[in-house]
């Protein structure tokens, strides 16, 4: 290898000819970069410039990109590109993209110290800004999105995917028919408990041989039960989370919810209820391209965007299911070690 690429910095480059790369996607090339001084971890290393010294120990021959922070100018469009697509203009600003959940953070305006950006999606994924680095075992430690900040990320490898799962078994009802029976369904899903580790599982376990569990089922369960089952599946993995970062000493003041998961106020509800935080839902709620469209607003006008994307309501948890959902999370957090060597075994089987 003779230079490293992210998609965003990968894109920048076709366009502008430079070598650059956001801090949040090189706090990700461990151990190349040094986190707690924002820059590549070389002795010999400029505050935005190579270190050559320390990358040519782990990589030789690898020549390591410029820093920038997302948003910064990555450099003009070439001729070259715009003698290819009629209309372009040479020399249009390129910021310096980012990766797609920080992007999220941006259009939900949620990149300050103690914000918390929750995406619901086919994956759910946690974005918490900090003003210092935070070491952690168990989740992902990076730069921030504003210059000199830090975040604290987690994601869970299967969430909204299970409920698509759930609807292509049972006959490709519509989603909007699916959380209506799952609102019918109490909480708790009458008695169901499900592991969302049907993709094994990113953070806080980082096990890929974890397997799916649904735990109580009987022949008078609901295909709304089961859907409820795996909403608040995913509500006991964001509370797994939570717990992480608070043990990390990590305070939060604002969450925002984004993503697909976050049109329907369903999912939200449960995990508010589960976790006990309050959530604002953003009027644009899926956003990593709008967030991109943030950030290039700013570089080329000095837009202040913040009020591009406002609150549209909040999702305040119901203190009359809290009793419920704490018993069933402990249920929750002893399935896993209950049933991890069976499934480590499982997996074993699938793999061969």
């Amino acid at each position: 290898a003779r230079r490293l690429f992210m998609p965003a910095s990968y894109l920048a480059h076709r366009l502008t000819g430079e070598y650059v790369m956001d801090h949040v996607s090189a706090s990700q090339t461990a151990p190349l970069y040094c986190l707690r001084e924002q820059r590549w971890h070389s002795p010999t290393a400029t505050h935005d410039g190579p270190g050559l010294e320390w990358s040519q120990q782990i990589a030789p021959g690898l020549e390591l990109p410029q820093l920038r922070w997302a948003g910064e100018a990555a450099g003009g469009v070439e001729p070259e590109v715009t003698a290819q697509v009629p209309g372009l203009r040479t020399g249009i600003p390129v910021i310096s993209g980012t990766i797609d959940a920080w992007a999220e953070a941006v259009s939900a305006d949620a990149t300050r110290p103690g914000d918390l950006m929750l995406m619901y999606g086919t994956t759910t994924f946690l974005v918490a800004t900090t003003e210092e680095p935070i070491v952690s075992r168990t989740m992902w430690p990076t730069s921030g999105i504003v210059p000199g900040s830090f975040t604290l990320a987690g994601g869970m490898a299967a969430s909204g995917a299970i409920t698509g799962w759930l609807r292509d078994l049972t006959g490709e009802v519509d989603f909007t028919a699916l959380l209506e029976e799952a609102t019918q369904s109490p909480p708790g899903a009458n008695g169901l408990v499900m592991l969302p580790y049907f993709s094994g599982e990113r953070s806080p376990i980082a096990d890929a041989s974890a397997r799916g569990v649904i735990a109580g089922l009987t022949l008078s369960h609901t295909r709304g039960d089961l859907y409820r089952a795996a909403l608040e599946a995913a509500a006991y993995g964001v509370r797994h989370h939570l717990e992480t970062l608070e043990a990390a000493g990590l305070p939060l003041s604002t969450v925002m919810a984004v993503g697909g998961g976050a049109q329907h106020d369903l999912w939200p509800q449960i995990v508010s209820d589960v976790t006990g935080l309050t959530q604002q839902i953003p009027v644009r709620t899926v956003g990593a391209s709008y967030g991109g469209a943030m950030l290039a607003a700013r570089l080329a006008h000095g837009t202040d965007t913040s009020s591009w994307n406002r609150a549209d309501h909040r999702v305040v948890p119901d203190p009359a299911h809290r009793e419920r959902y704490d018993e069933l999370y402990a249920l929750y957090r002893e399935l896993y070690p209950a049933t991890r060597e069976i499934a480590h075994s499982l997996a074993r089987l699938q793999r061969s």
